[in-house]
């Protein structure tokens, strides 16, 4: 079971540094769970070194699908690794919006990021209208379809279903509704498949029990140590 903070652009270096050195040990104890923190990238050398010993990785939020090149703003794989970092997100769903990024370079970016050595988190999910519309189905096909075509099935390839009208809105999918997108991309392509979308502790548990959830990746929960900490014991339990 696999539960991640995503801190998007929150956490400068020393807030980062005095959250993970709480989190430490807020988590220590807590059986079954890969715990996971995705910081900005300045933020990462100061999450590596008060989280050094912990049990708990460091991801980054994105990375490049080249080793190196005229790409100002973005990071290479190999330089995560090298200073490191343990995996990656990439295709979230405000890459997706807000810079551009699409099926084809979101799976670039996890091919490359497995080659060079990183685990990683790929983002899919559906827009509210796509779902409204009755095309979940469709777009889950296209979105894991082009991970499934570059990265295919990986030991270190997780895929992450946000339903896009959950992201940062308070709505969250049912258990219902989380465990029949999470069947569907599984039967698309053999990996974990972890949930995102307004993760709280008052729901954790009844996501993380449907029997194709495979973790959680959580936005603003993961910011404060106490919430971050009980969804990553509603993890434990839900496999207990």
């Amino acid at each position: 079971m696999l539960v991640a903070g995503n801190w998007k652009m929150f956490k400068g270096p020393s807030a980062a540094s005095t959250f993970c050195t709480s989190l430490g040990s807020a988590v220590d104890g807590i059986a079954g769970v890969d715990v996971v923190v995705c910081a900005p990238d300045v933020s990462l050398p100061a999450a590596l070194a008060a989280l050094d010993g912990s049990g708990i990785a460091v991801y980054a939020q994105n990375a490049h699908w080249l080793e190196n090149g005229p790409f100002t703003g973005e990071v290479a794989p190999e330089m995560l690794a090298e200073v490191g970092v343990a995996g990656t997100i990439v295709g979230h769903s405000e890459r997706r919006q807000y810079f551009g990024e699409t099926d084809e370079t979101a799976a670039r970016r996890a091919s490359h990021a497995l080659d060079a050595g990183l685990a990683v988190i790929a983002c899919v999910g559906e827009r509210a209208d796509e779902r409204d519309d009755g095309r979940m189905d469709e777009v889950l096909h296209r979105q894991v379809g082009a991970i499934a075509e570059i990265a295919g099935p990986h030991s270190r390839l997780t895929i992450a279903y946000e339903p896009i009208w959950a992201i940062g809105t308070g709505r969250t999918a049912s258990p219902d509704q989380a465990q029949e997108a999470h069947a569907l991309i599984r039967s698309l392509l053999d990996v974990p498949v972890v949930y995102g979308g307004s993760v709280k502790p008052e729901n954790a548990a009844s996501l993380l029990g449907q029997p194709d959830v495979g973790g959680a990746l959580v936005g603003g929960a993961s910011l404060d140590v106490d919430s971050f900490a009980a969804i990553c014991l509603s993890a434990s339990s839900s496999r207990s």
